[in-house]
């Protein structure tokens, strides 16, 4: 196999659920195959540079192998080389959403019905 198409690869690779996920994603701008946007059906080879946006997490890995079927993860790890640099800045990423949460919790609960009354003021108040 000399090349195989980027959803597949990317779906084979683990890197999305589903095939038509990661077309869809490729469609939308979120991969770029040595620094250019692709189309799905566009082939690549072992050594190109895949940047793949996913959620909040950016990867840049080099394909090391090619494979058009999902395999286990142990195996689709192999396919690919991730950079140091793309390592490093998804931690980063992951420690400041980590930290974020303190800063943003949750709602306790539903609102009381004086805090409804004062929601519903607020905005009647705020829309005329």
């Amino acid at each position: 196999m000399e090349s195989v198409r980027v959803d597949k690869w990317l779906w084979a690779a683990r890197f999305f659920k589903t095939r038509s996920l990661a077309s869809k994603a490729v469609a939308g701008g979120k991969v770029h195959l040595n620094g250019d946007r692709i189309k799905a059906s566009k082939n690549i080879i072992v050594g190109d540079s895949l940047e793949v946006h996913r959620l909040d997490d950016e990867y840049t890995v080099t394909v090391l192998a090619l494979a058009d079927k999902r395999g286990s993860a142990k195996i689709a790890q192999t396919y690919y080389e991730e950079s140091p640099e793309s390592i490093a800045a998804r931690e980063s990423n992951r420690e400041a959403r980590r930290l974020n949460i303190n800063f943003n919790p949750a709602p306790q609960g539903r609102p009381d019905k004086r805090s409804r009354r004062l929601i519903h003021r607020f905005k009647q108040k705020g829309g005329d």
